[in-house]
């Protein structure tokens, strides 16, 4: 009888830490490096930041392509873009139908483009880009008559 009672603390610490050895494995997995595909490249380097002004630009101007210019009195253009002693890189045409979504993204695009070349010190030829006269429709596209 003596037996059971030293074997039984033997056997309920065994199991106890069986226990506890299966849950930390468990809690470890959520300090884990996260799968390298969902971290971006370069996150916080100029060529990230570059990337991420590349897509807001091709957001743009996807949304802008799937509009047909048939009528230039139906298109306007808008400035877009940071220069880093300032002002507008160029000029992008857009239906005036969808002034009111693509002007804040447009706006958005040129303030983290003034950002950006703060950020990492940015220079560039100061020429001022030339501001069209109109807009003309070739194709179904619209293009800027300067």
């Amino acid at each position: 009888m003596k037996r059971i009672f030293l074997h039984a603390p033997v056997l309920v610490l065994i199991f106890i830490t069986s226990l506890l050895s299966c849950k930390t494995a468990i809690n470890m997995d959520a300090n884990l490096p996260k799968d390298i595909s969902e971290k971006p490249v370069d996150e916080s380097s100029q060529r990230y930041d570059n990337a991420q002004l590349d897509k807001l630009k091709a957001a743009i101007e996807s949304e802008i392509a799937r509009e047909k210019c048939i009528d230039p009195a139906e298109w306007t253009f808008s400035p877009v873009g940071s220069k880093a002693c300032g002002g507008p890189v160029s000029y992008i045409a857009y239906p005036k139908k969808l002034e009111s979504g693509i002007l804040p993204k447009i706006q958005d695009y040129t303030n983290k483009m003034a950002e950006y070349n703060k950020k990492y010190n940015i220079t560039s030829d100061c020429m001022m880009a030339t501001p069209p006269s109109s807009v003309k429709c070739e194709n179904e596209k619209a293009v800027l008559i300067y």
